[in-house]
């Protein structure tokens, strides 16, 4: 279980789970301000940025490259229901200055 460890006036550390964190968080594509609320609406933004659905997928995921001279690889659970803050996070390192996460 992933998360992030929040210190306490106290100085009791306490762990908050990832699901728990990114409740109420949504991936929007700066340019148009439009939130992301499917993959086809992702998969439609990234093209427009150069990402393609990369050819050898492993089972169970989406995965999008940048075309053969580019070694990043954009790797999202196949079920979008599963689609959590780590995965917006490595869209948003990839693709800086258009996409970032809001509140809901």
């Amino acid at each position: 279980m992933g998360g992030v460890w929040y210190f306490g006036n106290d100085g009791v550390a306490r762990l908050v789970s990832e699901e728990a964190g990114e409740r109420g968080k949504v991936l929007v594509y700066h340019p148009t301000n439009e939130a992301i609320r499917s993959y086809a609406e992702l998969q439609q933004k990234l093209a427009l940025l150069g990402w393609r659905r990369y050819p050898n997928e492993q089972p169970g995921t989406l995965q999008f490259h940048k075309g053969p001279s580019s070694n990043h690889l954009i790797t999202l659970p196949s079920d979008f229901r599963c689609f959590r803050m780590r995965h917006m996070l490595d869209i948003i390192m990839k693709n800086r200055d258009y996409f970032v996460i809001r509140d809901a």
